[in-house]
């Protein structure tokens, strides 16, 4: 009974086959065919690799939403030198709120500006990297996928120790600001508060010594993230004038990056420059110094890595498999049945006219002798 039962059971599933066997007697192999099927071999195998290599890369895929958190404080990282003794200028913040912070917890680091030829190769190139994120903005997403891998972007130390006595202040660190606008500056003398605002101790620095050069290593908000190369890194400001003010306007949008190597809530943003020289007769006012404004935005975006999903690369791999072998059949199909119609008409034109020929020959030939030997006969003897 069991026996039986399979039997059946075989039977049963021999006839639901959708693929039927044929056998080899039955099956002709010609040359085209071989030369169309190592084509179309050659052809899936080469798609098969690409599609591969496609299935390999992520993309970025960017989500926008109104920015709800207002309670949570900005971190600014700051990175700037500037041609002039650290007790010559100060920094500060001050926010709409008016809402003072003073330079106490940046560093102030005597240095020398020039750079060296290391660090002035390291420029060139951060500078180059810049020129190409302007023209091309989707190198940002390599720069998230790829760069974060690597070491840090800041500005490689001097290969050689100075000999020159120092003649610039490096102001760097970290301060954590109101997310409300805001202004950054750098200017003459070390900054006070009074209840009035904010004021800087500039009596005792001579008008002459003034000099605003800067070069800005590195300046991003949010959380510090390697690799990430923000517009204003390996900007180089160089003035002959006492009296000159260089402004930054930068519009901050809260990020939160989510990759396959790293998640991390930075902000990216926008700053557009300018720079004057301060003369009163002119009509040109104001203050000289470096002054960074910036402003949040109320969106905030989310960057995340994506990957192309298993079941979406079968679904692709089968669709060229199955579509250029059914493509090239029916091509070579279309190809040798035009070819056979083309020769069969050919050939059947060359053996009807020597049909239409040979009988008239042989007429000729063998009826005339016959129509002799009879007038023979007729004729007395």
């Amino acid at each position: 009974m069991r026996r039986l039962s399979r039997k059946k059971a075989l039977s049963l599933v021999k006839e639901l086959d959708a693929f039927p066997k044929v056998s080899e007697s039955y099956m002709e192999t010609t040359a085209s065919g071989g030369t169309v099927s190592l084509f179309a071999f050659s052809a899936m195998a080469l798609l098969a690799i690409l599609e591969f290599f496609v299935y390999r890369e992520t993309w970025m895929k960017y989500e926008y939403e109104v920015d709800k958190d207002y309670s949570s404080k900005l971190r600014i990282n700051i990175d700037i030198t500037v041609a002039m003794r650290c007790q010559q200028v100060g920094a500060d913040i001050l926010d709409l709120a008016e809402t003072m912070i003073t330079s106490t917890e940046l560093q102030y680091e005597p240095v020398i500006f020039d750079l060296s030829p290391q660090q002035r190769l390291w420029q060139s190139a951060l500078l180059h990297v810049q020129s190409q994120l302007k023209e091309e903005h989707a190198l940002q997403e390599v720069l998230y996928k790829t760069l974060m891998k690597e070491a840090s972007t800041a500005l490689p130390p001097r290969e050689n120790a100075a000999t020159d006595p120092p003649n610039a202040c490096r102001i760097h660190g970290h301060v954590y600001v109101n997310k409300v606008a805001g202004n950054f500056h750098i200017t003459v003398g070390k900054p006070i508060h009074h209840p009035q605002g904010h004021a800087h101790i500039a009596a005792f620095v001579s008008h002459e010594m003034y000099n605003f050069s800067h070069r800005i290593d590195h300046l991003s908000f949010g959380e510090m993230v390697q690799g990430i190369i923000n517009p204003l890194d390996g900007t180089e400001k160089i003035t002959f004038s006492n009296s000159q003010m260089f402004q930054y306007f930068i519009t901050v949008v809260p990020t939160k990056l989510h990759t396959y190597e790293i998640s991390a809530d930075t902000h990216q943003f926008s700053v557009t420059e300018r720079e004057r020289v301060i003369n009163h007769a002119a009509g040109s006012h104001g203050v000289s110094g470096i002054f960074v404004k910036y402003d949040t935005s109320s969106l905030m975006v989310t960057v995340r890595e994506q990957h192309m999903p298993l079941w979406q690369f079968l679904v692709r791999l089968c669709g060229i498999i199955g579509g250029i072998f059914s493509t090239t059949g029916m091509l070579h199909g279309l190809v040798g049945f035009c070819f056979d119609i083309f020769c069969c008409r050919f050939r059947l034109g060359i053996y009807r006219a020597g049909e239409n020929t040979q009988p008239q020959n042989d007429v000729s030939n063998h009826k005339t002798p016959l129509l002799a030997d009879q007038d023979l006969e007729e004729q007395p003897s």
